[in-house]
């Protein structure tokens, strides 16, 4: 039986006990780390590190596209939102260009801000 990491139960338990705001706003927070990490690594030379961060940032926004319950009206708008990151980040990958991730990580993250200030709201009731 292989030995169980502690860290990695902790980290799994964590994300099982939170609230689906708080899991959104991890979501966001996942999303410009990895984003970031491919401005890094485009700025290094390292083009497969930055396919690889930018392909795990494009599975995060598909994620949290999916997720959207498309009864309620923001979601048509956060939909067409996310298939704008979608894109950047595909023509990103493509073109190894850091200035059209650099474009649209202040949106992501002032939509996680958003999504943080709601989470709070929701709970100090």
């Amino acid at each position: 039986m292989p030995a169980t990491n502690p860290y990695q139960q902790y980290k799994e338990q964590a994300i099982m006990t939170m609230t689906p705001g708080e899991l959104v706003v991890q979501l966001f927070e996942g999303c410009s780390k990895k984003l970031n990490t491919a401005v890094y690594h485009i700025e290094n030379g390292n083009v497969e590190k930055a396919e690889e961060e930018l392909y795990k940032a494009q599975r995060i926004v598909n994620y949290l596209n999916a997720s959207l319950d498309r009864r309620i009206d923001i979601s048509s708008n956060l939909a067409a939102l996310y298939d704008y990151f979608v894109r950047m980040i595909v023509k990103a990958k493509i073109r190894m260009d850091k200035n059209i991730i650099n474009e649209i990580i202040p949106m992501i993250d002032g939509l996680g801000d958003s999504f943080r200030e709601a989470e709070k709201i929701v709970h100090r009731k």
